[in-house]
């Protein structure tokens, strides 16, 4: 008998198979001042109670949010991150009319 009839196969590592399957979400938050901060993350509820609690990034510790403005779905963290970069560059007021678009039109309206 040979080596490769009697060998198993490979199984995928747990943790890699959850990163495969993982979405990755683009969001928008508007800040004190109506300034509208712009992240990624894979639970944006978790994101967003840190934000909330002061735990989150430098920006909204600073600029406590006042709600959730926006959200949308990416396949991977790439397109999240692309759109995020996208969507950075936009003033406020840019940045508050993404909210009612879908994640195609957003993409579409970047070029991502």
């Amino acid at each position: 008998m040979n080596a490769a009839a009697t060998a198993r196969p490979v199984d995928t590592p747990p943790v890699a198979r959850k990163r495969v399957g993982t979405r990755w979400y683009v969001y928008l938050i508007v800040c004190r001042g109506g300034a509208i901060y712009c992240g990624i993350a894979v639970d944006v509820a978790a994101r967003y109670a840190k934000h909330v609690a002061g735990t989150g990034a430098r920006y909204t510790r600073a600029n406590p949010p006042e709600r959730l403005l926006a959200q949308f779905a990416c396949k991977d963290r790439s397109v999240a991150s692309r759109m995020e970069a996208g969507i950075k560059k936009l003033s406020a007021a840019a940045k508050a009319e993404l909210a009612g678009l879908s994640t195609g039109a957003v993409r579409k309206l970047l070029r991502t």
